[in-house]
Formats: structure tokens, sequence, C-alpha cells
């Protein structure tokens, strides 16, 4: 299972937090009380569960809140999810906090992580004093390995060597005084206020997007993303070119999104049902787009499907109604056929013998498809 550490405010809130994590994984907590664990300095119970959050063998805890406990000197090496719910102002317990899900762990295919940030913390990753200066520099001999080994030195900002083992020369913070404290005009805690029975709604969003390169991106999506397509593409006929020549269409898009091109938010940001052809010929290269149930209706317009017999005609026509309404594009994946609604048209072995075999229901769906584009080929 994948570990989350959840950063709170103090330890009070570590204890909400863990209260209202519980509540929404009662099936999970259920199986075991230590699903979700809130591990401050001043819990024991939390504590005594510290070794095991960060073993990778064991399966609890799963959720752990905290304050500043796990902020550094934690090797988390299966912890996959950080979830910021307190603000960070300092870089340096920013990157301690980061660190703490960058090991990476293979034996549990833990090559990645994700940040979660509610409180615009991320914004750190935006400085450009973020990445600084290389945390160690490796020159290899002539007759040493080209990756550095896992107990060469590395040294600290004043050039001294750091200690060998992970975390050692850090300090763990556990749970300092309330930030909030001291912070009045007379140097007295700021008084909590708690409110209860009020309703609340969200009053502003933002989403911030990271380029191949991790660099934030400082203009709109649609404008970023029309030049990373024109980059892929360098007019309407390369991409068409591209398009018609492919036989699997979800490559393209796949191709696409492994660049790092975000054609799911484009989409959702234009607010239509656009199949990805018309959303990259539309945003690249201002062609008018056409829905997908514009698209199914030119197909039905031209009766495509006379040639075939009655039971394959039904699969065709269940399967353009498919794309128009799911925009499912892996219409030739035989595996389609065994949910509804083909399986109440037929077995997968029926469907397939009335297209001839499977050649010839590769060749049909093939065909389905040209016809979906074919105003544009």
């Amino acid at each position: 299972m994948a570990k989350t550490i959840v950063f709170c405010v103090d330890q009070e809130h570590a204890a909400r937090m863990r209260q209202a994590l519980t509540n929404e994984n009662a099936d999970l907590v259920a199986q075991n009380h230590r699903y979700v664990m809130r591990i401050t300095g001043n819990d024991k119970e939390g504590l005594d569960q510290l070794g095991n959050f960060i073993d990778p063998e064991a399966a609890y805890p799963v959720i752990v809140t905290t304050s500043r406990l796990l902020s550094t000197g934690v090797d988390a090496q299966t912890c996959r999810l950080i979830v910021l719910d307190r603000e960070v102002g300092s870089m340096t317990e920013f990157k301690q906090i980061v660190g703490r899900g960058t090991r990476v762990h293979e034996d549990t295919q833990k090559l990645y992580f994700t940040v979660m940030d509610f409180r615009g913390s991320t914004s750190h990753f935006a400085d450009p004093e973020f990445d600084g200066e290389p945390v160690q520099i490796y020159q290899p001999g002539p007759d040493d390995p080209i990756t550095p080994p896992d107990d060469a030195p590395q040294t600290g900002d004043d050039g001294e060597p750091l200690s060998p083992e992970p975390g050692t020369d850090e300090t763990i913070l556990i749970d300092p005084v309330d930030p909030m404290a001291g912070a009045g005009p007379t140097g007295n805690p700021i008084r909590k206020v708690y409110v209860d029975g009020v309703g609340a709604q969200i009053v502003a969003e933002r989403v911030e997007y990271l380029d191949e390169s991790g660099k934030l991106v400082t203009e709109s999506l649609r404008d970023y993303t029309r030049k990373a397509l024109q980059k892929q593409f360098s007019s309407l006929d390369a991409f068409l070119k591209r398009w018609n020549s492919e036989q699997r269409k979800e490559a393209v898009v796949e191709e696409l999104e492994a660049e790092g091109l975000p054609l799911d938010m484009i989409a959702a940001e234009l607010g239509r049902d656009l199949d990805p052809f018309d959303l990259i010929c539309h945003i690249a290269f201002d062609a008018k787009p056409m829905t997908r149930q514009e698209r199914a209706e030119n197909v039905k317009k031209r009766d495509v499907f006379t040639k075939f017999g009655p039971q394959a005609r039904a699969v065709l026509e269940a399967l353009l109604a498919k794309y128009a309404d799911e925009g499912v594009m892996n219409l030739d994946d035989p595996g389609v056929l065994k949910i509804a609604p083909f399986s109440g048209i037929g077995s997968v072995v029926e469907l397939i013998r009335a297209f001839g075999g499977k050649p010839g229901f590769e060749q049909a769906v093939r065909d389905l498809q040209s016809a979906i584009y074919e105003e544009s080929a």
C-alpha cells in the first residue's frame, strides 16, 4: 500500500486530521486500527509505530499525520504521497519535507512520488534558488565507475563532509512551539477560534503546470500546448499524415502525453466532447472542431455499414455509439466485445465470426475509424 505523510499545522490539527481520515477510511481502519496514525512528539502510541511506518516490509501504518516530527531525519522509502496542509515558509524545511518522498524503492516499484499541496507551499518549486548548488559533485577517475558509490562522501554548504549515515546530521524538530504562539502584539499566543456547524465553499482555485524540464509554465495552458504541438507537427498536413498512417490512433495520444502535453486539461478547459484529433487540430492549427457526436452522425449519414450482415452491423453501430458517448479510441480491441452492449448481441466468438474472423473484424474497425475522420483526411 502507498504510504502517505500528511503535514499539519500543529499537534491538535494532526489529531483532527487523523480522525477525519479515519472517518473517511472506516472500512480500511476496520481491517487494522493502525491504518491511520498520528505521529507527533506527544503521542506515544503513534511514536511506537514510527519504525513500522518507515519499514518497507511493514504494511501499517499506511497514512500518518504529523506537524514537524517527520519533516526530516526519517527514511520513509515507500512514501508515495506527501500532503501539505500547512504553510511552509522556509525553503530548507520545504526541501526536507519533499525529501521524505525522494527515496527510490525498486522492490515495490516506488520510482516516483506525489506532492498534494493545500496551502500554496509548492510555490517554492518555482523559486530559482530551489535547485541551488548540487549536493554532491562526483568526478570519476579513469578506472572508477560512472555512477558514484553509495558510500561516496557528500559535502555541505561549507565544503565539509556530511555524515555518511542519512539523517544523523539532521535535527529532528519534535513539534516546536506552536507557530501561532507569540504572534500577538503583546507576545501572548493568539487565541484559537473554533467554528462548528457553518457551511463552507471554495472561493478560489489555482492550477499550476510544469513543463518537461520541471519549470513552472507561466503562459496560458492553451498557448503552451499550441507551441508544444507545433513543435511536434510543423503543419496541419504533417499531423494528418501522422494520424492517418497510425492504425492505433491512441498511440499518437500516448506519445503526446509522454511528452507532457496535458490534452485532458485542455479538453476540460474547452468544455466540449472533442476527440483528441479535433482537439489537436483546433488548438495547434485553428481548425474548426467537431464533437464526437457530430462525427458519429456524419458516419451514420453516409450509411457505411450496408455491406455487413445484421450482427456485424449491430457491432459497428455499438462501437460508433461507444466512441460518441465515451470517447473510446481502442475500438479494435476484441476485449471490448465482452462487455455491454456487445455481450447482448452475441458471444465474442460469434461476433468475430460475423466479420469472417479476427482480420476481418480489425479491417472493419479500421474502415470505421477512417469514416470517422474521412472529411479531414
